[in-house]
């Protein structure tokens, strides 16, 4: 199975359900889910890998329901709301990239106006979910409401909005140990950094697939920022996750199945910095999806090591 299979099956269904609707509803359906990358769950299981590390972290074993369910549904909510707000913040500049000038508002098929309104209704319902939780978990999200919001603008201020993507991601770890223990600890935090910099490290692979087109139309991203020393520094990042990662099990006191995970995950940046040793786009971005593939390692890593312990 390859990570870019994940397009193709959810394409497929989003084909099957929207084969149902009146045909005068569906293509407007259709750019709707295509605004909020429902074609493309990738993303959404990157936010969704973390936040279930801090979920079971948290419990110290397999998470109550509860929060779970509303995690779960809150990652992709979120991370629709996320990707609608980003094409409205990029209106101007995607239309001047070649991936993305076909997007719903860059090709008109949705309008800025309307790509608000899906943000704002999208973000309704994840605070709804949070509601189900505690005070702590509430006012945490204000937080993440607000650096949702903030990152798509970040291109345009700073050549390091990978960051503030990690921050925003990462945010509902925080919120996860809050949800389950109603405090963050030590650990919480330590997961959180790690995140911040993983997201660096896939965020980077990406914006690589659009950096010539980037520089023309004058977005910032760490891409452009490191340049030719690129490679060097994601290997650099990977050690500090790898490392920030190491602080996690001992600090959980997880055993040897975790350990393996770190192992995998390690060999999996291995095989990442040799897809995009040459820097063609095609592998920069298949190196961006097979964090994917990290992301579930380290999860099924945790879960083993807490069930063993």
């Amino acid at each position: 199975m390859q990570p870019a299979d994940s397009s193709t099956r959810a394409t497929r269904v989003l084909d099957w359900l929207l084969c149902r609707l009146p045909a005068h509803h569906r293509a407007k359906a259709r750019d709707y889910l295509v605004l909020t990358r429902m074609d493309r769950p990738i993303g959404a299981l990157l936010l969704l890998w973390p936040t279930w590390w801090a979920l079971w972290l948290a419990a110290g074993d397999f998470p109550p329901w509860q929060p779970l369910l509303i995690f779960t549904l809150g990652v992709f909510a979120m991370r629709a709301a996320g990707c609608a707000i980003n094409d409205y913040a990029d209106r101007q500049l995607d239309p001047l990239v070649e991936r993305t000038a076909g997007r719903p508002i860059a090709s008109g098929r949705v309008t800025p106006r309307e790509a608000l309104v899906v943000f704002a209704t999208l973000l309704a319902f994840s605070f709804v979910l949070v509601l189900f939780t505690n005070a702590l978990t509430i006012r945490l999200a204000f937080a993440g409401a607000a650096l949702a919001a903030i990152y798509p603008f970040t291109k345009r201020w700073t050549y390091v909005p990978q960051v503030v993507l990690g921050a925003a991601f990462g945010w509902s770890i925080p919120m996860a140990f809050a949800a389950v223990t109603h405090t963050v600890p030590p650990l919480g935090w330590l997961l959180f950094i790690g995140n911040i910099l993983w997201t660096v490290i896939y965020d980077t692979e990406y914006a690589m697939v659009d950096r010539d087109d980037d520089r023309k139309v004058g977005a910032k991203s760490t891409a452009i920022l490191f340049g030719d020393a690129d490679l060097p520094i994601l290997g650099m990042l990977m050690g500090t996750f790898l490392l920030a990662m190491l602080f996690v099990g001992r600090r959980a006191a997880l055993g040897w199945p975790y350990w393996l995970a770190l192992l995998a995950a390690a060999g999996l940046f291995g095989w990442q910095l040799w897809l995009i040793r040459a820097r063609a786009r095609d592998a920069c971005l298949a190196a961006f999806r097979h964090n994917n593939w990290l992301g579930l390692a380290l999860w099924i890593g945790i879960v083993l090591a807490l069930a063993v312990r």
